[in-house]
């Protein structure tokens, strides 16, 4: 699969890891909903171009699933900086309760 490694230069190895460590950052610097779970574009920086079309699941459970994965990362002992819908910038990081507890 990656045996187009094996005939690069050091300096293509080089520019190689430089565009996909461009290609990373860029993607672990987005937003709000630039971070959804399709990625054609991070998927693009492999050789082998493909565009998979996501397979979906019906909204109650897409919508179940988001909210558990925001609980995971809202409960991660990390707090996670927050920012408000439409703002232009990110709130103090804070810790706020899961859903789970919030509806206690």
């Amino acid at each position: 699969m990656d045996s187009d490694l094996e005939h690069m230069t050091r300096e293509e190895l080089v520019g190689e890891v430089k565009r996909l460590r461009r290609g990373i950052r860029r993607h672990r610097d987005s937003r709000g909903h630039e971070l959804c779970w399709h990625h054609p574009e991070l998927w693009g920086l492999l050789p082998e171009k493909t565009d998979p079309i996501p397979v979906v699941p019906d909204w109650p459970e897409f919508l179940r699933g988001s909210v558990k994965y925001r609980d995971r990362r809202m409960s991660a002992c990390r707090p996670i900086p927050r920012e408000a819908s439409g703002a232009a910038h990110a709130h103090a990081p804070q810790r706020p309760k899961s859903l789970a507890d919030r509806a206690k």
